[in-house]
């Protein structure tokens, strides 16, 4: 099967050179590397293999109805900092499909990405940038036989690394449009249901299932001005494992409960999303549970909070907490808490300014579930309680347009996390981290597409490393030009050390080219609600894309 694949694959690439005008041929490289350096300072030595690269070669080629992609990886001579190990050393052909679709059918042989509504049960993805590809290695079909219903079936195993996991996942999904097809006009209203499985072999141990699925059910409505959704999801009993380990035999089953309700209209809207996890790690291997690169993870529970865009407001982060650990020294069985968003726009001409003034506010709270274990390690627990505090986040932002060269951002956020959620270890100890952080940013545009953005930033607190001053300068010569400047200094903590780093980008069309030379704080860097750690280190980094 796979041979074969990648035969028609590269037929069909070889078609390019036709150039038959129904054919078409696009892809992309990107390359991202470090050379890494030693650093007193950080008590930082640079491994032997100083020098690491992630690269990516994209190949699709789209010939009427039928396409056909390649995807080449190599991270040699390592992967870079803070990526799996599966990675290391490794280069070959990673992902491969070939996908016919029509009006009505749409089937793909080899690998690829599937989300089954939000994500809470199933959604295979990619994101370099965390060393993350859950790509799914098998064949899919989507049916839309009705206008207003969809059908999804899908059955393989997960990628790792350039390897599959051990155990096969099969799902099915359907999706119906009521409010089209009952022609509600205004009223929007749609209902969906998934399936999702995972079968591996038991070996000798009998005890353990050898198939445990997941089933969930999801509404979404909107009416005018308002919209919600709401989705459940149950996962059979199963086994825990910790660092490739089963914990027991014991069985422990799995929920998944999210409702969000929003209002929006024209320069205001607010959106809140509460959400329960309960023993809600869903792996395509068993023994994967608890790896800390987030590999074979079949279901997306990113945590709810407001992604930071600044150095500071970036130290304090929260990764989502939905396992159960029944270990003696820390018992714990989800996470649950809710996240409000409110944005308004004041009108033009008003106190605020002349232009634009728009205001954001944020709060996000995340804690344990309240939970009573006992001797033989079972539980009773809460549908919310009094918890363990993880995560707390308040804060504001407006932005501000005061003429035609000239706009601000002023920010505050307000944070207390727990330090196993942040720096790792156990969960629930007595010195909590609460820190407050203010960020000033101002840009100022100049004739000929010339523009300077300065922006200054604070951090307080009693608590971990003390108090934090930064600061960015970034000017951009042009729209294909840039240089940045930037510094965060930990002038409270023992050692009073600065993270500098500064460096540059070239945009020419679909080419990008940037570099820079500084030291990287150490801890979690998250994208999109999904974190990976990285160690402190220094050095040269570089990153080249190119689409095509």
């Amino acid at each position: 099967m796979k041979k074969f694949l990648i035969i028609a694959i590269l037929m069909a690439t070889g078609l390019t050179f036709a150039q038959d005008e129904k054919g078409s041929f696009f892809g992309g490289f990107e390359s991202n590397s470090q050379w890494l350096l030693d650093d007193n300072g950080l008590s930082f030595v640079a491994p032997e293999d100083q020098f690491r690269a992630n690269n990516y070669l994209q190949l699709n080629y789209n010939y009427g109805k039928f396409t056909a992609g390649i995807q080449y990886e190599s991270y040699l001579p390592s992967a870079l900092l803070g990526f799996s190990p599966d990675f290391d050393a490794n280069n070959g052909v990673a992902n491969y499909f070939l996908n016919f679709k029509n009006e009505t059918l749409d089937i793909t042989g080899g690998y690829f990405y599937e989300q089954f509504g939000n994500g809470l049960i199933l959604r295979s993805w990619e994101d370099r940038q965390l060393g993350i590809n859950t790509a799914i290695r098998g064949v899919r079909i989507k049916f839309d036989p009705l206008q207003d219903l969809s059908l999804t079936a899908l059955f393989g195993q997960q990628r790792n690394g350039f390897e599959v996991s051990d155990g096969t996942i099969s799902g099915l999904d359907a999706n119906f449009d009521i409010g089209s097809a009952a022609e509600l006009g205004s009223v929007d209203l749609r209902i969906g249901a998934s399936y999702v499985s995972r079968y591996q072999d038991r070996g000798t141990n009998e005890e353990i299932p050898s198939t445990v699925a997941a089933y969930g059910g999801r509404l979404d409505w909107g009416v005018g001005n308002f919209y919600g959704g709401f989705e459940g999801i149950v996962k059979d009993s199963d086994v825990i494992a910790n660092e490739g380990v089963l914990v027991s035999n014991r069985l422990y089953d799995g929920t998944a409960l999210q409702v969000n309700l929003g209002y929006s209209q024209k320069g205001f809207g607010i959106n809140s999303t509460f959400r329960r996890l309960e023993n809600f790690s869903f792996y395509a291997d068993r023994l994967a549970e608890g790896n800390q690169f987030n590999q074979q993870l079949i279901n997306f529970v990113p945590a709810l909070t407001k992604q930071q865009d600044y150095l500071l407001t970036n130290i304090y982060v929260y990764n989502s907490q939905p396992r159960l650990l029944t270990d003696a020294l820390e018992q714990r069985a989800g996470e649950v808490g809710t996240q409000t968003d409110i944005y308004f726009t004041f009108p033009k001409e008003s106190f605020f300014g002349k232009y634009s003034t728009k205001v954001a506010a944020n709060f996000s709270y995340w804690g344990g579930l309240e939970t009573t274990f006992y001797d033989d390690f079972s539980y009773d627990v809460e549908f919310i309680g009094k918890g363990n505090n993880y995560f707390r986040d308040i804060n504001f932002e407006i932005k501000n347009r005061w003429s035609s060269s000239f706009s601000s951002v002023l920010t505050y956020q307000n944070v207390m996390a727990d330090k196993g959620v942040v720096l790792g270890g156990p969960l629930g100890g007595p010195n909590d981290i609460e820190a407050n952080v203010v960020v000033a940013e101002g840009t100022v545009k100049f004739e000929g597409s010339k523009s300077l953005r300065v922006a200054g930033q604070h951090l307080w607190t009693q608590q971990d490393r003390k108090n934090w001053a930064g600061g960015v300068a970034e000017y951009n010569f042009n729209s294909h030009f840039s240089l940045y400047v930037a510094d965060a200094w930990n002038y409270g903590g023992e050692g009073e050390l600065h993270y500098y780093n500064f460096g540059g980008s070239y945009t020419k069309g679909r080419t990008r080219l940037g570099m820079n030379y500084g030291r990287q704080r150490g801890g979690l860097i998250c994208v999109g609600g999904v974190c990976r750690f990285v160690p402190e280190n220094n050095g040269f980094s570089a990153n080249l894309s190119v689409n095509f």
